[in-house]
């Protein structure tokens, strides 16, 4: 059986921060680089990068670091 939750989301949070880039929002890029880079420090990950995290967990965990950083409210 396949889970569902077990695809790692990091790879498209680094096409995101490359279409930013793109688009010349270099400062969001840099941003959401740096939050996915925070989240991976602290072994926030799924399975393929030797962690235990599900995607939504690391998505979330992205997220949380992102308002963490603006100041706002957390996801979970």
């Amino acid at each position: 059986m396949t889970n569902k939750f077990a695809a790692n989301p990091v790879a498209t949070f680094w096409t995101a921060v490359e279409m930013l880039k793109w688009l010349g929002e270099e400062k969001a890029g840099d941003a959401l680089l740096e939050a996915v880079e925070n989240v991976c420090e602290k072994g926030i990950v799924t399975k393929d990068l030797g962690g235990s995290a599900t995607t939504l967990e690391v998505t979330n965990a992205v997220c949380d670091e992102i308002q963490r950083k603006l100041g706002g409210k957390a996801s979970s």
